[in-house]
């Protein structure tokens, strides 16, 4: 396992910032940390990155245990905390030699030219950080985070303050970052776990209320299949469970009702096939889908 969480809490006075958190990640995983404000995400972040103690429990990232071996577990990780902090009056360039000396990198030359290149930073490695948008900075800071070759990426809200077209060169450069690495990212933004996490861990007031793939999270707060149908006459919810076996049905209007059934199978075409030969034309007919979004908000509403 790349990471090991086994029981942290973590207490700051009367605050429980975390409380009995246990998860694995395994080499080579992308997995998207979330949360509400204040669930606990970058509490976790920095106890793997061994800049805060747990109160109780333990880590492991390697096999390194992150009190007994921080040294170790800060070799093998990147770490890119939320608010960036850069030296804003260095150059690119001098910027990524001084942190590669910091790691006592062999070869600089040749290292600080692959991050470059790796992170998109030819064009601007001349320039002074404080004079980058803020796209580059943070591209500038996963090539901090990736200087020494770590195996492991910790990226806090990494598109966090982006504009599109910056958010989309991040994902992409994770996604590929994630090929070769075990990543684990914290982000607010929906979109962004559906479209590079393989698995998500959502927390809420400290504690894990979901660790899923992202493609059964929806499993989470329905086990049924639900098929939204409207047809071009009136029905009754009598009538449709004879009809088409459904164990259930929520009528949307008249004319328009969702059909749920316990199987996983795709009814659509059965369904059109007993709508006409009960000489009911079927108008629209779509599977339901939950989103993250759904699933994030069902299980973090207060």
């Amino acid at each position: 396992m790349s990471i090991k969480v086994e029981n942290i809490t973590k207490i700051y006075g009367k605050q429980k910032a975390l409380d009995n958190a246990s998860f694995t990640i395994k080499s080579g995983e992308i997995v998207g940390l979330l949360g509400p404000n204040g669930a606990g995400k970058s509490t976790m972040m920095k106890i793997l990155t061994c800049y805060l103690p747990p109160t109780s429990g333990d880590a492991y990232v390697c096999n390194f245990d992150i009190l007994e071996q921080s040294l170790d577990v800060r070799k093998k990780v990147g770490y890119l905390p939320e608010h960036n902090p850069l030296y804003l009056e260095m150059y690119v360039k001098e910027f990524l030699r001084f942190i590669a000396g910091i790691h006592k990198i062999k070869h600089i030359n040749k290292r600080i030219g692959e991050i470059i290149d790796i992170t998109g930073l030819e064009e601007e490695q001349k320039k002074k950080i404080g004079s980058l948008s803020k796209g580059y900075r943070q591209r500038v800071g996963l090539a901090q985070s990736l200087i020494h070759d770590p195996e492991v990426l910790i990226l806090d809200e990494p598109t966090s303050g982006l504009d599109p077209n910056q958010i989309i060169d991040i994902r992409d450069l994770i996604k590929k970052l994630g090929k070769e690495k075990t990543v684990m990212l914290s982000t607010h933004i929906m979109q962004e776990v559906e479209a590079i996490c393989d698995r998500a861990i959502i927390l809420n007031k400290g504690i894990i209320v979901a660790d899923e793939k992202t493609s059964n999270l929806s499993k989470l707060i329905s086990d049924t299949n639900i098929i939204v149908v409207e047809f071009d006459v009136k029905s009754d919810e009598k009538q449709l469970k004879k009809l088409f076996g459904a164990v259930k049905s929520n009528k949307l209007n008249d004319n328009k009702w969702e059909l749920y059934f316990e199987s996983e199978k795709d009814y659509r075409a059965e369904i059109i096939q007993v709508a006409l030969a009960n000489k009911m034309n079927v108008l629209s007919l779509n599977k339901k889908e939950f989103s993250i979004q759904d699933v994030f908000q069902k299980l973090t509403k207060k």
